[in-house]
């Protein structure tokens, strides 16, 4: 064997070790969730820990409003971030000049590596006293605050992402749709989006992906009060999220305490959330190359 191929034998193996060893992590991972979550449900029933009620000191664990929180905030961060995360891409990538797109790309990634606490900080002091006057609430320390804040981190990763997805789309393919006589707009929305979907989509999935595993941030502007959001002005009042309840209680909490059991299941919640959301990226990003390869058969 020539030194080439012993050093491309030992950079492939290398590879496949990488590549294992994170699964192998992931599955201990949540072995170790399994471990310490499940004497949880053999403790709490199963009514008890989807109940309506978490006060953990009178020995109610309803996960139920820490769920319906998390929700809440997600699913509002997704509806700014997304909106304004594609469009922000579709500028860098199809209209901005280029001496903007090299300011603006690096810019965009540097707002990604702000730490979240830094975030959450800013959130507290500005944006919850704004809102709190603008929209005339009690407390600005609200499920609205830390949707806005967690759109702010999740709109870099979605930028970057479906930048490059739309980046990556052929050349030829806007020139054709020019010459048979489409506008920009048109060439953007009806070929440079549809070739990029699968990209697109990812991007969208690990923005939620971002804003469902957020902590500090939400812990820091959402008012961590756990009640149910039923009513249509839910995302105006203080909530709690999963995440920030792990890291509220978890330091103060008696080790192998019924609490502590069902903070694990709290955490074995969110790994099952986070691994479908990261599943259905998977199945996007894999979905159109088989459809692709169905047509060309």
């Amino acid at each position: 064997m020539t030194p080439r191929n012993l050093r491309e034998v030992v950079i492939e193996s290398l590879v496949r070790a990488a590549g294992y060893s994170a699964v192998v992590f992931v599955g201990l991972i949540f072995f170790f969730l399994l471990r310490e979550g499940l004497p949880g449900f053999a403790e709490v029933s199963l009514p008890a820990l989807f109940g309506s009620r978490w006060y953990p000191t009178e020995g109610h664990y309803g996960l139920l409003p820490l769920i319906g929180g998390s929700l809440v905030v997600t699913l509002g961060a997704a509806a700014i971030a997304v909106p304004f995360g594609l469009a922000t891409a579709i500028f860098i990538s199809e209209i901005a000049p280029r001496w903007a797109r090299e300011i603006l790309k690096p810019l965009v990634e540097i707002l990604g590596g702000l730490p979240s606490v830094v975030l959450g900080f800013l959130g507290v002091l500005v944006l919850a006293p704004f809102m709190r006057v603008l929209l005339n609430l009690p407390t600005g320390l609200t499920a609205f605050t830390g949707s806005v804040l967690l759109a702010g981190m999740a709109i870099p990763t979605l930028v970057s992402v479906a930048e490059d997805a739309l980046d990556a789309v052929p050349r030829n393919y806007r020139d054709a749709a020019v010459a048979l006589g489409a506008s920009e707009w048109q060439t953007i929305w009806r070929v440079t989006l549809p070739a990029a979907r699968s990209g697109v989509l990812t991007a969208v999935m690990l923005g939620i992906g971002r804003a469902i595993g957020e902590t500090m941030t939400v812990m820091m502007v959402t008012g961590n009060a756990a009640r149910l959001p039923t009513t249509p002005n839910s995302l105006f009042l203080p909530i709690r999220t999963m995440t920030a309840t792990i890291a509220a209680e978890m330091g103060e909490v008696a080790n192998g305490s019924t609490h502590y059991h069902v903070l694990f299941v709290i955490g074995i919640v969110l790994f099952v959330i986070s691994f479908i959301v990261n599943l259905a990226a998977g199945a996007v990003v894999f979905r159109r190359p088989k459809r692709a390869e169905r047509v060309l058969s």
